[in-house]
């Protein structure tokens, strides 16, 4: 063989290489992604089924319960449009509260509830993730009700 047919089998194979690092490398970045969905989102069907998502919203008051396990828990999540039950098994952050912002990573269950692997809470009384802050609706008021009649 040549030294130019050499050369031309080296770079090619180099090539070929580099292209399997890359579809590697962007396999693994699209498996570790993890996309943002409201309540009103994930009930309007526009979660991945199957797939790890971030849920976020406000934890409903009076809606956590605790299992006699005292791991699990359950809450209820809402964006002010819609709620959606979520399961934990695990120790919640010391920020975590009822009335509080949160994101929770994990899966929608068959059942309807979100089964999180992790639960983020925010970390001082005046921050909100902006996922959840963007994806919160207002809450009719009677205050907004007259000012969208024009009285």
């Amino acid at each position: 063989m040549k030294a130019r047919h050499q050369r031309f089998v080296f770079v090619a194979l180099a090539i070929l290489g580099v292209g399997i690092a890359a579809a590697l490398a962007i396999s693994a970045m699209r498996s570790n992604l993890s996309y943002f969905f409201s309540p009103a989102q994930v009930r309007a069907g526009e979660s991945p089924a199957g797939a790890v998502f971030r849920l976020g919203g406000l934890v409903v008051k009076d809606s956590l319960v605790r299992q006699k396990d005292g791991l699990t828990v359950t809450f209820a999540v809402t964006d002010n449009a819609e709620t959606l039950q979520v399961s934990y098994t695990g120790i919640l952050p010391d920020l975590f509260g009822e009335g509080q912002g949160m994101v929770a990573k994990g899966r929608l269950g068959e059942d309807g509830v979100f089964y999180a692997e992790e639960v983020l809470a925010k970390h001082d009384e005046s921050y909100l993730p902006p996922e959840v802050a963007d994806s919160l609706r207002p809450v009719p008021t009677e205050k907004n009700a007259e000012t969208a009649t024009g009285r």
